[in-house]
């Protein structure tokens, strides 16, 4: 693999996706020429193109510009999400053109930079999130490459300068071992991913393997989390949160340091998940040497994460709740941030399983987790990259919920064009939608339509 500094084309399979469109904006504004394919037009692909770069929507390997073919010059990065035998792929691959998956390039630029990462199960792009946020508005000159969509800057590429990057080292594929990180922090380590692991003790190894990347390094782990590390939490640990109070859904706290205290600190996000998020983050920012005043002042000002507990409507008829959970664990802090918020009123969930092989995997957490609040509709399973499996589908997760010893008023299947029907039909002032397959598309009309009411 060549190294950065010798590639002058850079082709992008897949370049619309959210990982892959920060490391290609970051390219393009570092000289280099970046061009790619992707499936559909989104609103990630218009940004690209407004800023230069060269999209096309077929699998077209003949109209991909000469100056892209080039092997001595050239690199191609693609996700796992591509098939192997997409055509364009597969002709870069036959032309002897070099190849590589998009967390090899992040790890070459991590290679640039004093890397700062942020790992775990849930919670990795909320933390590098308020970690990017930290850094930027305490005039750290910073090169961050984010998994969502930072609801102040409208962006998931934030960049004052390439003195430090912040990542989220990703453990789908074991792609966080292809970093070389400086600091890391580990939020979680619930097992996911099985389809790839195949059992939960290698899954977990595979943390541990990253935990040994920061040997003579420093690596921060959640109070909870059975790793060496500086710990961090909301109860004990090196960093750790004193005296919280919510006052109007908002976190007022004081964090204890190594170092002594910085009092009246202020989080916006709701949910005891988000605090120990930003906990984790600024102590990250700390460890790297931020000031804590300035630290303290950014973290009152952020503003969040597209769907990550996202207010999509906020009055006193509905209130439309966003989020991105997609794994129990996930659910469970939503209830519990949703119930910290509005401890009286019945909640709905609408919730869109994502894999198969997921839903397989923790059919009972799921229904634990749904079974919790108090109307449920699933809509039927996002497959994404996958083949169904027999007997695991929406239908089996709602007859787990209902087996339970105390389950919801209703809890049923729903289809996609029946959800608005189904939200009036249930009455319920407090709704969420949650999953991480097409679902965002759902909330979009439902949003315009009630908006437009």
């Amino acid at each position: 693999m060549k190294e950065l500094q010798h590639i002058t084309h850079f082709y992008f399979i897949g370049i619309g996706g959210i990982g892959m469109s920060a490391l290609a904006r970051y390219l393009n504004e570092q000289g280099k020429h970046v061009a790619g394919y992707d499936r559909v037009t989104t609103a990630l692909t218009v940004k690209l193109e407004e800023e230069g770069i060269d999209i096309h929507y077929t699998d077209d390997y003949e109209k991909i510009d000469e100056a892209y073919k080039n092997r001595d010059t050239s690199q191609v990065i693609y996700t796992p999400a591509v098939p192997v035998d997409f055509g364009e792929l597969v002709r870069f691959r036959e032309s002897g053109i070099t190849t590589i998956k998009r967390a090899q390039l992040l790890g070459q630029i991590s290679r640039t930079m004093t890397c700062l990462a942020i790992a775990g199960t849930h919670g990795k792009t909320t933390t590098s999130a308020i970690l990017a946020h930290l850094l930027y508005k305490s005039d750290v000159k910073v090169t961050a490459f984010l998994g969502g969509i930072l609801e102040e800057y409208r962006t998931n590429y934030l960049c004052s300068g390439t003195d430090v990057m912040v990542v989220e080292a990703d453990e789908f594929d074991r792609s966080f071992m292809q970093l070389d990180p400086d600091i890391a922090g580990i939020t979680a380590m619930d097992a996911d991913h099985l389809d790839i692991y195949g059992d939960v003790a290698t899954f977990e190894k595979t943390f541990h393997d990253f935990a040994h990347l920061l040997d003579g390094k420093k690596l921060l782990v959640n109070e909870s989390l059975e790793l060496k590390g500086i710990k961090v939490g909301l109860g004990t640990g090196d960093y750790k949160a004193l005296n919280e109070v919510i006052i109007d859904g908002a976190y007022h706290f004081d964090l204890q340091t190594p170092n002594g205290k910085i009092d009246n600190c202020l989080l916006k996000l709701p949910g005891r998940h988000n605090l120990s998020n930003a906990i984790l983050a600024m102590a990250v920012a700390l460890e790297y040497g931020a000031n804590p005043e300035k630290l303290k002042l950014a973290l009152s000002s952020f503003q969040g994460v597209e769907r990550r507990f996202t207010y999509r409507i906020d009055t006193k008829e509905r209130v439309l709740i966003d989020d991105y959970a997609h794994h129990p664990t996930e659910i469970e802090a939503v209830y519990q941030a949703v119930t910290e918020m509005y401890p009286e009123e019945e909640k709905l969930v609408l919730f869109q399983p994502h894999l198969f092989s997921r839903t397989k995997d923790f059919m009972d957490e799921f229904a634990q987790a749904l079974g919790k609040f108090d109307k449920v509709g699933l809509l039927d399973i996002y497959p994404a990259r996958e083949l169904p499996i027999d007997g695991i589908n929406s239908i089996a997760l709602c007859q787990k919920i209902n087996a339970l010893e105390h389950t919801p008023e209703i809890t049923t299947v729903v289809e996609k064009a029946d959800i608005e029907e189904f939200i009036q039909e249930m009455g319920v002032r407090i709704v969420l939608m949650l999953g991480a397959g097409d679902i965002g598309v759902e909330i979009n009309k439902i949003t315009q339509n009630w908006a437009d009411a």
